[in-house]
């Protein structure tokens, strides 16, 4: 019997590493495309959740198959009233109300309420109010209330309601423009952390229908 092996040509290498490098490049892109994505923080609003420069993976893909929760980090395509300039599009926040949901400032301890949970916010920048303003609002069915944990120094949902005279749509985002949720922290190494939901949204009861 003949004992077959596989022989190697010593230029083959060199042929086929334009292949290669190649086919790298396409299943990279398509991962940036439609599965993770890298982004870099370029402002002080999820401070200091989030700091200046740091940088974030992003599931672009969990969103395809449900749609975004309480307490989740996002990274969403900005509507154009929301923007400082035109091309800054990709804006990153806290979801804190969904699809339905009854969100009101706030309790006689200074806290959000969601459905009548009052949410315990220990991400919130030091010596930031959960909100200077009082508001009492629900959310439009397939949209989101953002907020910055930065509560003072945030282009989000209540500041463009305020801003908006209280304009409950013009104060939210549709969910279809969110990107994907970022759920980790993997730049400045010594910051590495995962960006999981806080366990104060667990006790948020659901919402009636939104109208």
């Amino acid at each position: 019997m003949i004992d077959e092996q596989t022989k190697s040509n010593k230029g083959s290498f060199w042929k086929e590493l334009p292949i290669l490098l190649g086919v790298a490049i396409v299943v990279a892109l398509l991962v940036r495309q439609f599965v993770v994505q890298t982004f870099f923080i370029p402002s002080g609003s999820m401070e200091h959740t989030l700091d200046l420069d740091d940088r974030v993976l992003v599931n672009k893909l969990v969103y395809d198959f449900r749609s975004p929760g309480r307490g989740e980090i996002i990274v969403f395509e900005a509507p154009e009233a929301w923007r400082n300039k035109p091309e800054h599009e990709d804006y990153i926040k806290r979801v804190i109300g969904t699809s339905g949901d009854r969100v009101v400032c706030c309790d006689p301890n200074g806290r959000i309420q969601v459905n009548g949970h009052p949410l315990d916010e220990p991400y919130i920048y030091p010596g930031n109010k959960p909100s200077v303003h009082e508001f009492n609002v629900e959310v439009p069915s397939g949209r989101l209330w953002v907020m910055g944990d930065h509560r003072q120094s945030s282009g989000d949902s209540l500041q463009n309601y305020m801003t908006s005279n209280g304009d409950i749509q013009l104060a939210t985002i549709p969910e279809d423009a969110v990107v994907g949720r970022a759920f980790v922290l993997f730049w400045p190494f010594n910051r590495w952390d995962w960006l999981t939901v806080p366990e104060t949204f667990e006790g948020v009861p659901a919402s009636a229908p939104a109208g």
